[in-house]
């Protein structure tokens, strides 16, 4: 998800979001260890996303 994206999102989307991220980055590392999992850069883009929610939420709540 774009940056761009993100701020159009409420502080309780963001909030979820980062959730949803966080359960599916701990998938992705489960998959990892069972070696399971194929694609290993999901990994990387999946905690990059996460920044990107923690840092839209600190600028929102900066800006409130």
């Amino acid at each position: 998800m774009k940056a761009k994206e993100l701020r159009e999102l409420s502080e309780d989307e963001l909030i979820k979001k980062e959730i949803e991220l966080r359960q599916e980055l701990f998938n992705l590392r489960f998959q990892k260890e069972t070696h399971q999992l194929e694609n290993v850069m999901r990994i990387r883009h999946v905690r990059r996303a996460i920044a990107r929610v923690k840092t839209i939420l600190n600028e929102k709540r900066k800006a409130s």
